[in-house]
C-alpha cells in the first residue's frame, strides 16, 4: 500500500491460539466471547501480522513473528500453523533476507522475536544477516532477569544470538530508526515495550504491538493479563487511540486475524469503531524481474 513515498505491506506470518482468559484479563469471558469465541480448550485465534515499511532509507521489517523452531508438541499446545517460508519469510514479496536494512522488535516475547533467528548449519544465526535490530535495553535486561511470572513468555535463543553476530542495537528511549519511521516506549504489556511510528508524506501511522494486539482490544479497560503492568496499559492505549483518531492515523494490529490495518471512528459511547481498509489493500505486485 502506498503511504505518502512509503510503501507498506502485512505479511501474515503465523496464526496461533492463546487462552481466552489470558488474552482479555478481567474482562469477563461472557464478554469477550462475543467477539473471539473460544474453542474447547478456552483459546482463541490470532495472527502473528508482520509490517514491512519500504522507505527511500532503507527496508524496516517490524516484529519477526514466532518463528518455526517449534517442537511438535509446542505446536499443538499453540495450535501454531506456519503461513510463510520459514527460511526466507519474505519471498512472498520477492525480497530475500539481505533486503532487509533494519528490524524492530517491539519486546522480546517468543511471539514477536521467535523469527528473529534461523537455524543454519547447527547454529543458530539472524534471519536477516545485513540488519540492525533495535530493541530497548530495559526489555533486553528484563528477559536476563525475568521473574517466575514473566520468565515462560523469553526465550534467550532468540534474541541472544543477534548479540553474538554483532547485529544487535540496543536503545534507551524514544528513538528515531530512519526518517519517518521512530519507537516510542509504551511500557504497560512490559516495562519497556514499544510502539512503532511511521510518518511520510502527511500521513501518519501506529503499530501498537501488544498494546492493541487485535481489533477487539480497543476499550481502554480491555488489556491483557500477559501485560505486567496493566494500569499502565490501559492509560496509554487512551492517549495513542485519541491522538490516532483525532490526526487520522494508520493503526495496526499485530494480531489482528481480519483485515489488520484502518482508521478508528469515534462511536456514540466514547469508544472507538475500527474501520479495516479493502482486503485488497493486503495485495501487492511482484517486482517484474528484467529479461537478460
Amino acid at each position: 500500500m502506498k503511504f505518502g513515498q512509503f510503501n507498506l505491506y502485512i505479511v501474515r506470518e503465523c496464526t496461533f491460539k492463546l487462552d481466552g482468559g489470558a488474552m482479555f484479563g478481567v474482562v469477563p469471558k461472557t464478554l469477550w466471547e462475543k467477539v473471539s469465541p473460544a474453542d474447547e480448550l478456552n483459546r482463541v485465534p490470532l495472527a502473528c501480522n508482520l509490517l514491512l515499511i519500504e522507505t527511500p532509507h532503507g527496508r524496516v521489517l517490524v516484529e519477526t513473528g514466532m518463528g518455526i523452531r517449534w517442537s511438535e508438541k509446542e505446536k499443538e499446545r499453540y495450535a501454531l500453523k506456519p503461513l510463510i517460508d520459514g527460511e526466507a519469510p519474505l519471498r512472498s514479496l520477492g525480497l530475500s533476507n539481505e533486503d532487509i536494512d533494519f528490524v524492530i522488535i517491539s519486546h522480546l516475547h517468543f511471539d514477536h522475536c521467535g523469527g528473529a533467528v534461523r537455524l543454519e548449519n547447527g547454529s543458530l544465526v539472524p534471519t536477516y544477516p545485513k540488519a540492525k535490530y533495535y530493541i530497548q535495553k530495559g526489555e533486553w535486561d528484563l528477559a536476563h532477569n525475568a521473574n517466575p511470572r514473566a520468565k515462560g513468555s523469553y526465550r534467550l535463543d532468540d534474541f541472544e544470538p543477534l548479540a553474538k553476530a554483532g547485529c544487535l542495537t540496543l536503545i534507551e528511549g524514544d528513538s528515531q530508526v530512519v526518517p519517518g519511521v521512530a519507537v516510542k516506549v509504551s511500557g504497560g504489556h512490559t516495562g519497556h515495550h514499544q510502539v512503532v511510528t511511521f510518518s511520510s508524506g502527511g500521513e501518519r501511522g501506529v503499530y501498537f504491538a501488544d498494546i492493541v494486539p487485535t481489533r477487539f482490544h480497543l476499550p481502554p479497560p480491555w488489556v491483557m493479563g500477559y501485560d505486567h503492568f496493566p494500569l499502565a496499559s490501559c492509560q496509554i492505549k487512551s492517549v495513542l487511540l485519541e491522538t490516532a483518531h483525532e490526526e487520522g492515523w494508520l493503526v495496526v494490529f499485530d494480531h489482528e486475524m481480519g483485515v489488520p490495518w484502518g482508521r478508528l471512528r469515534a462511536a456514540a459511547d466514547k469508544r472507538f469503531e475500527f474501520l479495516a481498509l479493502p482486503e485488497e489493500t493486503l495485495s501487492f505486485k511482484l517486482p517484474v524481474k528484467s529479461q537478460s
